[in-house]
């Protein structure tokens, strides 16, 4: 009986797994031809593979190295990395604003264009560096791990740098231009002033001074995430001629990420100040009874 019921579950499966390869092999079929022979385009496993091994080492395996190990001084190498996104990220949004400008893209509804047309061509291979780079930025989190700053490596960080990765493998292979345009160019824009603040953050703490817009980044990610989803929520309502089913991808993706960035802002520059304000109230009276606030003497204000 045992049998029958394990050789039934092996037979569904089976046919599962042919099912989805005959899907897959169908899909690829008419995927973007112009892509096909770029580099990591020919298939979803290497994608996927990268994916895993980012987040088995940065959760895992990094950690684990780490642990009774000195943290890696990385500033240069760290500097460094960062222009080079700088650098990425302004190729992609000025390669996306002209060409998309110079064959006159619709704002509101853009299908993709298929042809050779050395524009669209070239809207194709910046959002295949636009792909590429969130493979890149998952270094973000490799540098966190070997300078053990463990407290960075949060959910909404690692959730972000594993998806966006696979996300764009699909959209490159079967959507490269059209409507998604929009949110690679925006996207890569705020990744500029991003990884400029890093950049600037990296070289040392007296530039700290300068970095007093920490909170304003957070801000306007939050709001290209917004603008990304009016947009595609608008393709939807208008049916444009353009896959529903990326519009609808991208659509409860954002739902995901602004949840989860909404809770960052929160917790980071609304919760979190209220109790350090409400720390250094209790420590005042404190001071103000004992002389003392946490093991120290208060210092006398001059007159």
């Amino acid at each position: 009986m045992y049998s029958l019921k394990g050789d039934g579950i092996m037979e569904l499966i089976v046919d599962k797994f042919n099912h989805f390869t005959r899907f897959y092999g169908w899909a690829l079929s008419v995927s973007d031809k112009r892509v096909a022979d770029w580099f990591l385009m020919q298939g979803y496993t290497p994608t996927l593979v990268i994916t895993a091994i980012y987040v088995i080492f940065v959760t895992k395996i990094g950690p684990a190295f780490m642990k009774d190990r000195e943290p890696f001084k990385l500033k240069w190498p760290i500097v460094i990395y960062n222009f080079i996104c700088i650098a990425i990220n302004a190729h992609i949004c000025t390669s996306l604003l002209y060409n998309t400008t110079m064959v006159g893209y619709n704002y509101s509804c853009q299908p993709v264009d298929f042809s050779d047309n050395p524009f669209e061509v070239n809207i194709a291979k910046a959002l295949w560096w636009f792909y590429f780079s969130k493979c890149v930025e998952m270094l973000d989190t490799v540098f966190f791990v070997l300078r053990k700053k463990q407290n960075q490596v949060s959910f909404l960080h690692v959730y972000h740098h594993a998806t966006m990765f696979p996300i764009w493998w699909m959209g490159v292979k079967w959507v490269a231009g059209g409507q998604s345009f929009f949110g690679a160019m925006i996207n890569s824009f705020i990744h500029v002033i991003m990884y400029t603040y890093y950049g600037i953050a990296a070289l040392g703490p007296q530039y700290q001074k300068y970095l007093w817009w920490k909170r304003y980044l957070t801000i306007i990610q939050l709001i290209q995430f917004f603008a990304g989803m009016v947009y595609g929520l608008q393709g939807i309502i208008v049916e444009c001629a353009y896959p529903t089913w990326m519009l609808w991808t991208s659509l409860v993706y954002g739902v995901t990420i602004i949840t989860l960035f909404l809770n960052f802002y929160i917790q980071a520059y609304i919760k979190r100040p209220k109790v350090e304000t409400k720390g250094k109230q209790e420590k005042l009276q404190n001071g103000e009874k004992n002389g003392v606030a946490n093991g120290h003497s208060e210092p006398k204000k001059e007159k």
